[in-house]
C-alpha cells in the first residue's frame, strides 16, 4: 500500500512538532530547511499548558527532551520593583493540569529534531517553489534543483513566509508594531532567581525567566522607528534598564560580559490581517508562517505546537487509502485541510488580537497613561487575572476527525 508524503518546508519549531506528528500518523516526511545547520545560539521559549498539552497528544514530553524550569512565580511588576500582578505556578498547575515551563530555544528544537527518523530532516534545502496546479499533487523545488513531489506540504517557513506571499498575493503581510526587541540568555546560577517576571515601564519593557541550567532568558522591549540599532546592544540595554529594580542591574552586568552577537534584536512585527484561510489546495501553513504575532502572551511557539498537532490529527493516516479517481469522489487530503481552517483560523487571530493589545498596554509612554495602567492592573485580583487566561491555557483541543478516520 502506497504511503502519503509530507514535505515540510521549514525547521523551525512548527515545522519539527508537525514532522512528528505526521511521521507518527504513518505519513512519509521530508523537512527542507535553508539554514545549512541546526541552530547553535539562540533565547528561550515559554511552554504554556496548552502547548505542553498539545505535545503530549503526540507522545514528546518536553521537559524530559530540553529539560525545564518551573519558576515559583510569575507575574508583572513597575520598574521601581511595585508589584502589579502575579500568580503561583503551583495554583497555575492545579488550575491547567500543568505549570508553564521555559527551555533553551536551540536545546528544544534539537530534541524535536532527534524525534525525527534518520534522513527526514535536510539542511541546506533552501525551498524555491511549490508547483501545485489545480487537481495534481503538489511538486516541491529546492534551490539544489531537487523535485520533491508530495501529497501535502507544510508552510512553517517563518514570519516572513515566501510561500504565503505567494499563494496569497493580495494580503497586506507584515505590520510593524512600533517596537524593537532584544533577547539574550545569561549565566547567573548564583543570583538564585525564582520568579519569571515581566517589568513595565513606559514605553520600554524587561523580561527575566529562569531557564533549567541556572541560566536566565532576558528580553526587552523599547519603542523604535524601524531598524533602529545601536552600535553596542550591551550598553544600549545597560543604559535603558539599569537603574530598574533588582535583579535587573545585576542581570545585565552579566550581559555587559557577553559577545555582541550574543545578544539578538528584532523589531516587532505580526499579521496586519488574518489569512483568508490557513490552506491553499494541498498546502497548510503553521506557526508565524500562518498567524505571526507580538510576543506579549508567550503564545507564538505554542500556537505553532497547536497548529501542527492538530493539523496531523485531521488528516487521514498515512497508508490509508485515497477513494478511486472519479466524478464526485471525496479528497479526504482537501478535506481535512478545509477542516483545519475551520479549527485553527478563529483560534489563533483572537490570540494574534490579544497579543498585540496587551503589548500597546504594555508599551504606553506618557506618564499618566502608564500611571492609569498600573491603578487598573493592580486593581483586578490575582485569582481573576489568572481567569482571564483560561481561554489561552484551556484553548487546545482535538477536532473531531473525519468519520472514516475516527
Amino acid at each position: 500500500m502506497p504511503i502519503r508524503r509530507a514535505v515540510v518546508v521549514g525547521a523551525g519549531i512548527g515545522g519539527l512538532t508537525a514532522a512528528i506528528a505526521l511521521h507518527r500518523r504513518g505519513w512519509d516526511v521530508t523537512v527542507c530547511e535553508r539554514a545549512p545547520e541546526p541552530p547553535a545560539t539562540g533565547a528561550g521559549i515559554g511552554l504554556a499548558p496548552n502547548a505542553l498539552r498539545a505535545l503530549d497528544a503526540i507522545g514528546v514530553d518536553a521537559a524530559r527532551a530540553a529539560g525545564s524550569a518551573i519558576p515559583d512565580t510569575m507575574g508583572v511588576r513597575r520598574a521601581d520593583g511595585r508589584r502589579l500582578t502575579g500568580a503561583g505556578t503551583a495554583e497555575m498547575a492545579a488550575r491547567y493540569g500543568t505549570a508553564p515551563i521555559a527551555v533553551p530555544r536551540p536545546a528544544f528544537t534539537a530534541a524535536l529534531a532527534a524525534a525525527l527518523p534518520p534522513g527526514v530532516l535536510r539542511y541546506g534545502a533552501a525551498v524555491t517553489a511549490v508547483d501545485d496546479a489545480e487537481g495534481r499533487r503538489p511538486t516541491v523545488r529546492t534551490a539544489g534543483g531537487a523535485e520533491l513531489p508530495a501529497d501535502l506540504v507544510v508552510a512553517a517557513d517563518g514570519i516572513r513566509s515566501p510561500l504565503r506571499r505567494t499563494h496569497f498575493p493580495g494580503h497586506p503581510g507584515l505590520r510593524y508594531l512600533g517596537e524593537t526587541a532584544w533577547r539574550t540568555i545569561v549565566d547567573a546560577p548564583d543570583l538564585g532567581i525564582r520568579a519569571m517576571s515581566e517589568t513595565w515601564g513606559r514605553g520600554e519593557r524587561f523580561g527575566i525567566t529562569p531557564l533549567a541550567d541556572g541560566r536566565y532568558y532576558l528580553y526587552a522591549t523599547a519603542l523604535a522607528p524601524a531598524g533602529t540599532r545601536s552600535a553596542d546592544p550591551r550598553a544600549e540595554l545597560l543604559e535603558r534598564f539599569g537603574s530598574w529594580h533588582d535583579p535587573i542591574p545585576a542581570l545585565l552586568d552579566r550581559v555587559r560580559h557577553l559577545d555582541p552577537a550574543g545578544v539578538l534584536q528584532h523589531d516587532l512585527h505580526d499579521l496586519a490581517a488574518p489569512l483568508p484561510r490557513l490552506h491553499h489546495g494541498r498546502i497548510a501553513w503553521v506557526g508565524d508562517a500562518a498567524h505571526a504575532m507580538a510576543p506579549n502572551l508567550g503564545q507564538g511557539g505554542c500556537q505553532a505546537i497547536e497548529d501542527a498537532v492538530v493539523l496531523a490529527h485531521l488528516l487521514p493516516a498515512g497508508g490509508a487509502p485515497d477513494p478511486a479517481p472519479g466524478a464526485g469522489a471525496a479528497d479526504p487530503v482537501r478535506a481535512a485541510l478545509a477542516a483545519y481552517t475551520a479549527a485553527r483560523r478563529d483560534r489563533t487571530d483572537a490570540v494574534r488580537v490579544r497579543a498585540r493589545r496587551v503589548g500597546r498596554l504594555g508599551a504606553l509612554r506618557h506618564p499618566l497613561a502608564a500611571a492609569a495602567r498600573d491603578a487598573a492592573v493592580r486593581a483586578v485580583p490575582d485569582r481573576l487575572a489568572l481567569r482571564g487566561m483560561d481561554d489561552l491555557f484551556n484553548g487546545f483541543r482535538l477536532p473531531a476527525r473525519q468519520p472514516a478516520e475516527r
